[in-house]
This record gives structure tokens, sequence and C-alpha cells, in this order.
């Protein structure tokens, strides 16, 4: 079938608006129509050659839309359910049989290969390849081929035009903080970046009932916000040493602290703020070959504690439904930190992201 889709062509260009070549889905293979898609750092990663996915290719992994169409293996959705794609998994390895899906020893061909297992690619031009099966759904077009691991059923009576970025950034942040790092109530806790994964982060520290909950960022504007989803402190490290505020603000030092920067000189702060037996989640990454130093004695002498998480620890078919019933009840308001934008308008959506004029731009494919 003809689709509209995104195609990046070149390294560090903008995004091509093209009609393209589908193929139908294969016998384990679902069709999805893709209503919206969140834009997340990751593609903008990828489109500046930072990671080794190949060019031409179609990317977006914070897809949701309505099954069209299913292969005959399906059993887990069928056409007119709505759904959330997520990130792919190979279903098999002990990370995957112990649903600890983002840790699956597989992670990284398939998400970032952009390709099927098999070598191939459902999309093309004229003939020509275009990669694709990135995630598993390469979701910047009006249709994605999708799997059964990698698709989540959602309530049809939430905006599915909303919950594209629960299947990435909204996930990463609010499961590291319920599901990997498990802040409790009465706890500190503190986040080191203020983008649209550190308010989810933020957000979801509210819920599980954190009592003092920092955000450090060096935007004002996102600061402010922070304060409007739950903060009872922001500072911005421009103005103040960060450290010094917060164990001025704890006395003792955070119980948890949550880096999103993905920058050794943060994470080291992040680190020095924490108390005795206190613990600190990385899920940023500024590249491949970035080295994180501490001081041994700080860090050793507390029993203080360095995670990585990834995808927010989550298994999204039960953490993604979760998210959507706290959303429903006012108590987790993601919709607050998101832009929409029309496919045409892609490559602004992937500016204002990268600018910082949108927390979570999510691009409509209608």
């Amino acid at each position: 079938m003809k689709i509209r889709a995104a195609v990046a062509r070149e390294k560090g260009a903008p995004l091509n608006l093209e009609t393209i070549d589908l193929e139908a889905p294969r016998p384990d293979e679902i069709l999805v129509k893709v209503k919206a898609t969140g834009v997340c750092h990751t593609d903008l990663v990828v489109r500046d050659g930072m990671l080794p996915t190949p060019l031409p290719v179609v990317l977006g992994h914070e897809g949701a839309g309505v099954v069209e169409a299913v292969g005959a293996a399906i059993t887990k959705v069928k056409p007119g359910d709505h759904v959330v794609m997520i990130f792919n998994s190979c279903g098999a390895c002990p990370s995957c049989q112990d649903h600890a899906i983002s840790y699956c020893h597989e992670f990284f061909p398939r998400n970032f290969f952009a390709t099927r297992a098999d070598g191939s690619s459902a999309l093309s031009a004229d003939g020509a390849r275009i990669n694709g099966n990135f995630f598993g759904q390469s979701s910047f077009a009006t249709h994605a081929i999708c799997h059964e691991v990698n698709v989540v059923k959602v309530a049809s009576d939430v905006p599915l035009e909303l919950l594209g970025p629960l299947a990435c950034g909204v996930q990463t942040g609010a499961g590291a903080v319920m599901n990997a790092l498990k802040v409790s109530a009465g706890r500190s806790f503190a986040v080191f970046g203020s983008g649209s994964v550190g308010l989810s982060a933020l957000m979801a520290a509210h819920v599980v009932g954190a009592t003092t909950i920092i955000a450090i960022d060096t935007n004002p504007a996102r600061l402010e916000i922070a304060k409007s989803l739950g903060a009872t402190h922001v500072i911005d490290p421009r103005q103040t040493n960060a450290v010094e505020e917060i164990m001025r603000i704890t006395g003792a030092g955070l119980n948890f602290a949550l880096d999103t920067t993905g920058l050794p000189a943060v994470i080291r702060s992040a680190v020095e703020s924490l108390g005795p037996r206190g613990a600190c989640g990385i899920l940023g990454a500024s590249g491949p070959d970035t080295e994180i130093i501490l001081n041994e004695t700080h860090f050793m002498s507390a029993g203080r504690r360095l995670i990585g998480i990834v995808e927010g620890d989550s298994n999204p078919d039960v953490f993604i439904p979760i998210l959507i019933d706290l959303y429903r009840t006012g108590r987790f308001p993601f919709d607050k930190l998101v832009k929409f934008y029309a496919l045409d308008e892609i490559n602004a959506a992937i500016h204002d992201s990268e600018t910082g004029a949108a927390i979570k731009p999510i691009v409509r494919m209608n």
C-alpha cells in the first residue's frame, strides 16, 4: 500500500515527506494506522548519525494508532483495537522470559538496526529499499508494521493521539521512579534535567508520595512547570551550587536522585547529592564512549548506589495501562507536557524539541 512518511535520507538534514510503499503484514506482523507519534531525543540522535542506524530510514518510536490488519499468527490484538507501539524485543531471551523486556539481550539490533530479523524491510520507494522496523515500528508515517511483543492494547475512551509518548519518554521517566528506584512515600527525590522524561519522573514521585521533590534545570520556564507538577523546590545550577542547595534542603542528602542528561559532570553532582544508602538512577547517554568519574570513598563508604535504567524498567503491558488510569484520575497530567503538530510540520516539531520550545512534541498523522 502507499503511505505518507517522513524519511531521513541525509545525516543531520531535515526529514523528507514522501509517498512510499509499505508491504502487507506477514503472519507474525500487525498493520497499524498511526494516529500520532511523539518526537523523542533518540530520533534526533539517530538522524544525526550518532548511532549505526542505516539511511534512508523512517524513524519514529512513540506511535499510537488503530489496528488495521493482523497476520494469521496474531492473537494479542484484532482490527479496530487501539494500541500504543513500544520498543521491540526478542521475546525469548532470559530477560524477556523474566518480563524485563527493556533489557532484552537483542535490544540494540532489534531497535536500532532498522531491519526485520531476516534483514528485510517492509518499506521502499520506486523499488529502492527504505530501512524500517526502527524500534519495531518506524511510526513517523501514516501506517506502521509492528509485532505482538511491541504492541500494547489500550482503552478506547482516552484520546489516542495523546498516548504515543507513553511508549518511551513518559514511561522511561515514570518507570524509573516507580519501578527501578521504587521511590516511596515520605522520601526525598531530585531529578536532574526537566525535559519530558524528567518531568514525567517528577510527576511519578508526586504520585507515590515523595515529600521533598526537587527539579534541577537551567531553563527557568521548565522549573516553573516543574513547580506546577509537584516540585517542592527548584534549582537553577547556573545560579546556585546544586549539591550544596540539596544538602541545605534535605540535611543529610537525598534518598533518590535521577539523571536524565547523560552528562558525566551532572551525574557526579547527582551522586554527590545522595545521603547514606541513597540511590541514583541514570537513563540518558551523551555518547558511546562517555565515562563517569566518581569519588570512590564517598560512593562506597555510605552504601550509595548507581543504577542504569532502560525504558523505565517497565513491563509495558502492565505499566502503560497504570499510567493511563493515573491520567484519568488527574494524578498524572502528562498532557500538560505536549504540543501537537501536523505531519507536514514534523521538522518544526523536531526543531522545537531541540531548542526547548516544546517539551514533548506529538505529530498527528491526519
